[in-house]
């Protein structure tokens, strides 16, 4: 379904692929070269605004703090806002300028790529464009997942990820991919999506997209963040984690990440303003070191262990601390501190850069043989 009713183009961007793909699918546009800012997030969630790229668009995932084990993911910042409105986004929060939009020129994203992985060929790169946007709900408008695709195949030491709330697969499933690509989902109980992850694909339509992807061979990742608080959460999470690993095949699961709800202080009232009907706020939260609202850690703690018990039978796997076997997908935790990995798996990596080296031993040992194995000292162990 077309979420995108017009668009907006900069006329340095006429010639890109994007225009034909926008052409392709019907979308009307006009051109413009100066666009009123939205004040508000909501506002330009219909209509797409294609831009130049204008600095650097490559980044550290802004999440990225030293008081937590971060997995020191890069982002490609192709897509700004996201035609979704999930009550606890933090877009709502975070863009000053509520225009959807997306860079059209993708050979300047991929050059940029290049040059980057290029200055660091013994390093293995994996990034995203999830950041500030959803990586597949508008491809069907866009077209820029394919030709990303199709570009990082021949990038060596890079891997993409495409992480989604949607269903938007069937243009990708033909690509040549090489297992370079990385399709991932958000994926959260059914109650949460139907209550708090509004205008995004079913949980059942997810799954019906996880295996199409995975029957097309691509790599895929599984994010249950973020972990929201309700009666009832244990059956509904357990379920989930059923659901989505008969879904795919355990052999193709890059990795999966677990996290809770986490939110800046000053959020909680937009959360109030946009979405009265929700309850997320309600539940007792605390400050954490990074200044976000999370809840105490003895909730989180026994949240993150039925999960990891399920997963555990589920995946055939007593062990899933990323420092030991290889042989199956890598599982880390998103924003927490060292001793939430220490309880919970009995290790944990000593620094962000350490997680980041585990992910390339991971996808080395697991996809990439042919490749020569990561060195610490590469990853600034």
């Amino acid at each position: 379904m077309t979420k995108i009713k017009n668009a907006i183009v900069d006329s340095s961007q006429l010639n890109s692929d994007l225009i034909k793909s926008l052409e392709k699918a019907g979308i009307d546009y006009v051109v413009d070269d100066d666009v009123a800012v939205k004040k508000h997030y909501r506002s330009g969630k219909k209509q797409l605004v294609v831009v130049e790229k204008k600095g650097e668009a490559l980044d550290t995932c802004a999440t990225i703090s030293d008081k937590y084990i971060c997995c020191n993911v890069k982002v490609l910042k192709s897509v700004s806002n996201c035609p979704y409105d999930c009550s606890y986004c933090f877009l709502q929060n975070y863009l000053n300028d509520g225009n959807t939009k997306v860079v059209g020129d993708d050979k300047a994203l991929i050059d940029e790529v290049k040059e980057r992985c290029l200055k660091e060929p013994q390093r293995l790169f994996r990034i995203g464009t999830w950041e500030l946007g959803d990586s597949l709900a508008l491809e069907y408008e866009t077209g820029q997942a394919q030709r990303l695709i199709n570009a990082f195949r021949d990038i060596p030491n890079a891997i993409l990820e495409l992480k989604t709330k949607s269903d938007c697969v069937d243009s990708i499933l033909a690509c040549d991919h090489q297992h370079k690509t990385v399709v991932s989902w958000s994926l959260n109980a059914h109650s949460i999506v139907e209550k708090q992850e509004h205008k995004t694909a079913r949980l059942a339509e997810r799954l019906a997209a996880l295996k199409k992807v995975t029957d097309a061979g691509y790599l895929v990742g599984l994010h249950f963040d973020p972990m929201l608080y309700f009666e009832g959460w244990e059956s509904e999470y357990e379920s989930l984690i059923r659901d989505t690993i008969k879904a795919t095949n355990i052999n193709q699961i890059a990795w999966i990440s677990l996290g809770s709800l986490r939110f800046n202080p000053e959020m909680k009232k937009k959360i109030e303003a946009n979405f009265p009907a929700s309850t997320i706020t309600y539940t007792e939260m605390i400050r954490g070191d990074d200044g976000k609202m999370r809840y105490p850690k003895p909730l989180r703690m026994a949240m993150y262990r039925h999960i990891i018990h399920t997963l555990q039978d589920a995946l055939g796997c007593d062990d899933l601390s990323p420092q030991t076997d290889c042989n199956k997908p890598l599982f880390y935790f998103c924003m927490e501190r060292w001793d939430v990995w220490q309880d919970l798996l009995g290790s944990s990596p000593t620094s962000i850069q350490h997680l980041d080296y585990l992910f390339a031993r991971s996808l080395q040992a697991r996809f990439f043989s042919g490749l020569e194995s990561p060195q610490k000292h590469n990853y600034g162990i």
